[in-house]
């Protein structure tokens, strides 16, 4: 079905338009046209009385949301019932995460991950698995029981073909090196993340093919003067991205703004780390057998540790802007251009264009989600 969206402030990549009709053609933007054009007069048209419509968010690292967590339950249904939890918020595409667990539950995850993504679960992409390789000293909250090296077994089970992406978080430490070249190698997408690497040591995981940093400050070996450390080699390094939780907890806003402007633009992107009660109504869950409760906006448990986020994607882009002082534009990228291209679907979705997936959402001044779209189809 074709559809005209008119009236509405549109953010293109050449910037804001507010004479733009944005031509949905099924589940792909067939065109953008002025509003005088005369192809509009018998196209079904849909005002937007004049909210910001922009490219759907695109969140690479969502642990839970809508009162589930994937490891507690890795299955279609689950993966369902996360993306219509985060959808509320502006994500329209997104990689349910696994945290650190057994090669059983690992899987299941995969298998259940590809077969949401052949009956088509709106928003889902592929999937990200945070762990189980990785270092014991920068754990976080993840239970290093389950830490090992990948044998032979896991990395051809990691390394096969597979539907969507498949993005790896692993301590450069704990992985040889050329383990680490061939998963490059067959297409998976490897990030640095729970590392105490020294910064020689993540120099040579980013020449074998790591592409990335998980959540950057955090489960890190800081930068400092003498040992630049994990966050010193991200910094540093122009072709890799780096995720960012920016919820005013997990890192201080100064320390997130030296990161932007030392890293090229483009190469920041916004992540939630979410867990279960983002769109649900009950704000504690269990991770670990142990309870996670959220007290003033911050998961965590009971010894204070840090334990994913309450922190939802729209929040993250409005955080971008209140805290850190961007411009909007920019932040809007942050959370559906940039993660886009990091996933190697650049070509295709995080932007408002002819030829992308009609994957949109209608925003207000204040930041709260109006609608979304996923393939066209509206949520």
């Amino acid at each position: 079905m074709t559809l005209a969206l008119i009236n509405a402030r549109v953010l293109t990549a050449h910037g804001w338009h507010d004479d733009l009709a944005v031509l949905l053609d099924g589940a792909r933007i067939a065109d953008l046209l002025p509003l005088s054009d005369p192809r509009l007069r018998d196209t079904p048209q849909q005002d937007l009385g004049g909210a910001m419509l922009l490219p759907g968010f695109i969140d690479v690292q969502v642990n839970g949301g809508g009162g589930v967590l994937f490891n507690d339950s890795p299955t279609v249904a689950t993966i369902r019932r996360i993306g219509a939890g985060h959808r509320r918020y502006g994500t329209t595409g997104f990689l349910p995460t696994l945290i650190s667990d057994d090669p059983d539950v690992m899987r299941a995850a995969l298998a259940a991950v590809e077969q949401a993504l052949a009956e088509g679960v709106p928003g889902v992409l592929g999937i990200h698995l945070e762990g189980p390789y990785l270092a014991r000293a920068r754990k976080g909250v993840h239970d290093p029981k389950y830490f090992h090296r990948p044998d032979s077994e896991e990395l051809a089970l990691l390394s096969a073909g597979h539907r969507g992406v498949r993005l790896l978080t692993l301590a450069p430490e704990c992985v040889p090196l050329a383990s680490i070249r061939a998963l490059a190698a067959a297409g998976v997408i490897v990030s640095a993340g729970h590392t105490a690497a020294d910064y020689a040591t993540v120099r040579a995981a980013l020449a074998g093919g790591v592409r990335g940093f998980t959540h950057l400050f955090n489960a890190m070996t800081p930068f400092g003067s003498r040992e630049p450390g994990v966050v010193g080699a991200a910094l540093e390094d122009p072709n890799s991205w780096c995720g960012l939780i920016v919820d005013g907890h997990h890192v201080h806003p100064a320390s997130l703004r030296v990161a932007i402007a030392a890293k090229p633009r483009g190469k920041m992107l916004l992540v939630t780390d979410a867990m279960p009660p983002v769109g649900s109504d009950y704000p504690d869950f269990v991770l670990n057998g142990e309870i996670i409760t959220i007290q003033d906006g911050i998961c965590q448990t009971a010894q204070g540790v840090l334990a994913g986020s309450a922190l939802d994607m729209a929040g993250a882009v409005r955080n971008t802007v209140q805290l850190l002082g961007l411009p909007l534009d920019e932040a809007v990228r942050m959370a559906s251009t940039y993660p886009a291209d990091f996933l190697g679907l650049g070509a295709s979705h995080g932007r408002i264009a002819a030829g992308y997936r009609a994957d949109l959402v209608l925003l207000d001044d204040d930041y709260r989600v109006q609608q979304s779209w996923i393939g066209g189809v509206a949520m």
